[in-house]
């Protein structure tokens, strides 16, 4: 951990995505988190194991800073956690000065939610070597993309709004981005998709039966839709594959790796409720898993837009499994009657934030917002994911 971390007013200070390596190597960090207690409850630091995590907010340190320094445990690296950065400098100042070994999360947990992580979809290159294809995971919302490239050419699917980061990655291999797809309206982050296709002069594409309205210029997607990009063949398929929103949309890629946005995950679906069509929308899901998907053969690669637990990710980081797989262990998939299925679903759902609606909005371009609204209009993990109770029980 030393030999990645820097200097800053003499608080030794870890990058995001330090922090989330340490994570991923089954690294044990002890976190010190100084944010307020409802904004402790609403999202923290997760890894792949549990993290063990001590909540004191910043002003119990200011009122009475020797009694809750003595809460802290010794002999342990602590790493202090507040929203920005700057409070827990202060008490990691504090615990250096009295010979505890901390450091600061740079940034805080909102540069936690903006960080990125590319890990490339080694699988793809088996039988075509020159293809690109990254995943790219904004870990603290739980949030994947996509940028797939092939013979100078790419596409990118469900682009956030760090526009810069698809960008930069395009042009270090060498592609030029000509298509930008959003599989849906996302509810939990601002899109990047019309900007990015704005900004590389590529096209951008949403179906119109979420983006109907939208004051951005984009083509609807039409079902059976070919695109070749490179040496890349992608394809729409199942004509819609609503359920999560009406037209949320389904790639099939050199038909091996099926980009589903929010309509299946690793574990658990996308959410029918977001749109207040709770019940009908659960039926179109119900019939997108069970009759539009169900030709799709089990070796298939499903690559979401989401996960919801490091349950979800490899041990090589990538958020994947094959379809076959998510048949026999994802209790959405289990085989049950339509009725049973919307039950069971509609059961699971948590109260949606109430967020949800600004963004949807702001995707929409109908309402504008500053960094500083955006910023926290994204604060806390997605949570796109319905479940269902498994079968049997």
């Amino acid at each position: 951990m030393n030999e990645m971390s820097t200097t800053i007013q003499n608080v030794r200070s870890v990058t995001p995505e330090q922090l989330m390596r340490e994570l991923a190597l089954g690294e044990k960090p002890f976190i010190l988190d100084v944010r307020n207690e409802d904004e402790f409850q609403q999202w923290r630091i997760e890894g792949k194991d549990a993290v063990e995590t001590l909540h004191i907010p910043y002003f119990d340190f200011l009122e009475d800073p020797e009694v809750n320094i003595g809460k802290v445990p010794k002999g342990r690296e602590i790493t202090v956690v507040c929203a920005k950065g700057g409070s827990s400098e202060y008490v990691a100042q504090l615990l250096s000065e009295r010979g505890y070994q901390a450091r600061n999360l740079a940034g805080g947990m909102i540069a936690w939610g903006n960080a990125h992580q590319f890990t490339e979809v080694s699988m793809a290159k088996e039988g075509q070597p020159d293809i690109v294809f990254y995943q790219i995971n904004r870990f603290g919302k739980g949030c994947l993309s996509y940028l797939i490239g092939s013979a100078g050419e790419a596409i990118v699917v469900d682009p956030s709004r760090h526009i810069d980061q698809y960008i930069n990655l395009a042009n270090e291999k060498g592609l030029k981005i000509k298509h930008v797809f959003d599989t849906h309206l996302h509810a939990d982050h601002i899109s990047g998709g019309a900007a990015l296709a704005e900004r590389v002069g590529a096209t951008y594409h949403i179906r119109m039966a979420d983006a109907e309205g939208a004051r951005f210029p984009y083509e609807s997607l039409r079902d059976g839709q070919r695109f070749d990009v490179g040496n890349v063949t992608l394809r729409v398929i199942a004509l819609e594959t609503p359920g999560h929103t009406p037209g949320s949309t389904t790639f099939l890629i050199n038909d091996k790796f099926l980009l589903t946005g929010d309509t299946i995950f690793v574990l658990g679906a996308g959410r029918p409720d977001l749109g207040g069509q709770a019940e009908p929308w659960a039926r179109d899901l119900y019939r997108t898993l069970f009759e539009k998907l169900a030709p799709l053969p089990d070796d298939v690669w499903v690559l979401p837009a989401h996960f919801s637990s490091a349950d979800e990710q490899r041990e090589d980081g990538l958020v994947t499994e094959r379809l076959g797989e998510i048949r026999r262990t994802n209790a959405v998939m289990q085989s049950r009657s339509e009725e049973e299925f919307i039950r069971s679903v509609l059961a699971s759902l948590s109260e949606q934030p109430a967020i949800y609606g600004k963004i949807r909005k702001a995707n929409l371009g109908w309402i504008q917002a500053d960094e500083d609204e955006v910023t926290e209009m994204e604060l806390g993990k997605n949570q796109c994911a319905a479940s269902a109770i498994p079968t049997g029980r």
